[in-house]
C-alpha cells in the first residue's frame, strides 16, 4: 500500500521528531551536532521555513516549524539526507542512519505553540545533558539559549516568539524563563503535555 501523503500547506505548524534506526545515535560528538545545526539554519533560510523550537539529543531531535513557500517533506528531505551522507562519511560507515519516514505532528490550534515550545526545549533537561535552566541557556544545541540572548542562531524566528510574551525584549525575556521555569516544576511532579495539544499527521 502506498503512504499516504501528509497534511500540509503554508503556515502550517509542525512538531518534527526524527530518531535514529534502532534507537542508535545519530550525533557521536559536538562536530557532528555543529554541522548539522550549520546545515539546518542554511535549509530554512534558503526554503523561508521559520523555526521556533529546535532541540538536539543523542539518538533524536526536535523541531517546531512553520511551513513556508516550500512543503516541509522536502526541507526535511534535505536535512535529513545531508546528515546522513556526512555521518556516514565522517564516521566511514554505511546504511541507514535515521528510523523510517520522520514523526510530523501537525499542531492545529495557535495556542499550544507555546506549549510545544516549552516541551521542546525542556528536552535536554530531561535528558540529563544539563542539570539546570541556567545550564540549559548556555547550551548550545537547542532553541532555549537563543530565546534567552546568549546563542546567535538569525536564522530562529525568537523574537516573534518573544512578542507573546510582552513588547519589550528584556521584559519578554524574564516572562518567557519563569514560563519555561513553571514547566520544569510540571516535569518533576510528573505533569506532562496534554495529548489534545496536536494531532498527528498522515
Amino acid at each position: 500500500m502506498p503512504r499516504q501523503s501528509r497534511i500540509d500547506a503554508p503556515g502550517a505548524l509542525h512538531h518534527i521528531i526524527a530518531r535514529g534506526i534502532e534507537g542508535r545515535k545519530i550525533f557521536e560528538d559536538d562536530q557532528d551536532r555543529h554541522d548539522f545545526v550549520k546545515n539546518l539554519g542554511l535549509i530554512l533560510e534558503q526554503t523561508e521555513t521559520a523555526c521556533y523550537a529546535w532541540s538536539l539529543l543523542p539518538s533524536h531531535f526536535h523541531l517546531l516549524l512553520r511551513t513556508g513557500p516550500v512543503p516541509v517533506s522536502t526541507v526535511m528531505r534535505r536535512l535529513l539526507t545531508g546528515h546522513a551522507v556526512r555521518y556516514n562519511r565522517r564516521h566511514q560507515r554505511q546504511g541507514h542512519l535515521f528510523q523510517n519516514r520522520y514523526k510530523s505532528i501537525l499542531c492545529q490550534e495557535e495556542t499550544y505553540l507555546l506549549e510545544l515550545v516549552r516541551y521542546i526545549h525542556l528536552n535536554p533537561l530531561r535528558a540529563r545533558l544539563v542539570s539546570d535552566l541556567d545550564q540549559l541557556e548556555q547550551y548550545p544545541f537547542s532553541g532555549h539559549g537563543v530565546i534567552m540572548g546568549k546563542q546567535e542562531r538569525p536564522w530562529q524566528s525568537s523574537e516573534e516568539l518573544l512578542r507573546y510574551f510582552g513588547k519589550k525584549t528584556d521584559s519578554a525575556r524574564c516572562k518567557y524563563r519563569e514560563f519555561v521555569d513553571k514547566g520544569i516544576h510540571m516535569w518533576q511532579q510528573g505533569t506532562s503535555l496534554n495529548s489534545k495539544i496536536t494531532q498527528p499527521s498522515r
